[in-house]
């Protein structure tokens, strides 16, 4: 048999684990694919899109690709159609879903297949006629079923724990083939061995320098028409420093930090099975890290000043425009040099001072999440006085909203060390 068309039962048909758009762990039901559908994280499934364009009927125009295995027929190509299909008819539950469903039959018309042919008509569909994977996607799909050799953007994501499957907006074609290529790690200190990073670098200066080439395609520093051809050029000074420095030191194998066991949890995204779990979801952040108490004074009147625009700027963002938090960024400053000079710091080294003093003590109290989070913005003691001084006086650089949270986030943490009520 290389293909028939057959009638199989909705309730019957068996939605992919290792679907390559979003694959989970290999042992979830069905009711754990949906789940995993409708919460979407990555925005990789878009039932409410889908079952709006197929309107009151269900979509025949493409049958599910189908392969038997164990005598069960798995859905290989057409899942998302498939998920729609149970939830209408009741086979599991369609919670979240805001959209009506289109009409669906019992019985399903589907092109039952070889695992071969599937793998093949999938790749053909998705990579060489419409191009609706993304490149990880495709690299994995190629890797593990067509027998092609692991990329550079793979073996760079699986090494680093899945920092590409983390950031999405890492995974495009420009990065793949201009940015995280091996010349241009080399370039930065990194080589593949394998499927293990090795660096120049430590791993404080390694998330540095990754979060800085994230942060550069995310803003659009780096696009397919800005900055091509040399993106180390944009790098911020204290990467460049780090490359640098490093270059003469000999490489060692890059361990990524340990991220929580998410295998228990079938909503956590999971690689095919060679591929780690990527880390959780962060939650929102609070400006300043907490609700402070503090001496009364300037600093404690200033502090209250800034957390009360905000908190009304977060509650109102339809009124302010994005470039709201540079007017953050100069008060952060201004905060941060009321509290050195209350604490006898004077100069043009006054910040810097503080910082030295308070910053150990404050990074001793903060939690894992916010350490990482910190470092994700390369807010560190030895470049937070220059990211004070750059919120002054570069507008353009400092209208970050992440960048402005964390700066908030050490400064409330200094300001406690120095400024805390007994």
């Amino acid at each position: 048999m290389d293909q028939q068309i057959k009638e199989i039962k909705v309730k019957d048909l068996v939605l992919w684990t290792e679907n390559p758009r979003d694959p989970i762990i290999s042992t979830a039901k069905d009711q754990d694919v949906v789940d995993r559908a409708i919460s979407d994280p990555y925005a990789k499934w878009e039932l409410n899109k889908l079952a709006k364009e197929m309107g009151d009927y269900y979509d025949y125009s493409e049958l599910p690709i189908v392969v038997f295995k164990e005598g069960k027929p798995i859905v290989y190509d057409g899942n998302r159609r498939v998920v729609l299909a149970k939830i209408k008819l009741g086979y599991v539950k369609g919670d979240g879903l805001s959209v009506i469903l289109p009409n669906v039959p019992e019985l399903l018309p589907c092109n039952v297949c070889s695992e071969d042919i599937a793998l093949k008509s999938i790749y053909r569909k998705h990579v060489q006629l419409r191009n609706t994977w993304q490149p990880l996607e495709r690299d994995i799909f190629a890797s593990k079923y067509l027998g092609e050799d692991k990329s550079t953007f793979l073996r760079f994501d699986e090494s680093t724990g899945g920092f590409i499957t983390e950031h999405p907006e890492l995974n495009q074609g420009f990065v793949r083939k201009e940015i995280l290529t091996d010349s241009i790690l080399s370039r930065m200190g990194f080589e593949l061995e394998g499927d293990k990073l090795k660096t120049r670098h430590s791993d404080e200066e390694v998330w540095t320098l990754l979060n800085d080439i994230y942060q550069k395609v995310k803003n659009k520093q780096i696009t397919t028409r800005v900055n091509r051809g040399n993106p180390l050029l944009v790098l911020d000074q204290r990467s460049k420093e780090i490359i640098e420095s490093n270059k003469q030191k000999s490489f060692h194998f890059y361990d990524p930090p340990v991220k929580k066991d998410e295998t228990a949890k079938v909503n956590a995204p999971m690689a095919l099975s060679q591929r780690k779990t990527p880390i959780t979801r962060k939650t929102k952040q609070v400006f300043f890290g907490e609700k402070l108490i503090l001496k009364s004074g300037d600093v404690n009147n200033l502090y209250s000043d800034i957390l009360s625009l905000y908190n009304y700027v977060d509650s109102n963002t339809k009124a302010f425009s994005p470039k709201i938090f540079a007017i953050f960024r100069m008060s952060l400053r201004l905060l941060c040099e009321t509290a050195a000079a209350d604490c006898g710091y004077t100069g043009k080294k006054a910040i810097d001072e503080y910082i030295e003093q308070f910053y150990p003590l404050a990074k001793k109290n903060l939690t894992k999440d916010v350490k990482t989070f910190l470092n994700e913005q390369n807010i560190l003691q030895e470049t937070l006085p220059q990211l004070f001084h750059t919120g002054a006086h570069n507008y353009q650089s400092s209208i970050s909203a992440e960048k402005a949270m964390g700066i908030s986030i050490i400064l409330g943490a200094m300001l406690k060390e120095s400024h805390g009520k007994e």
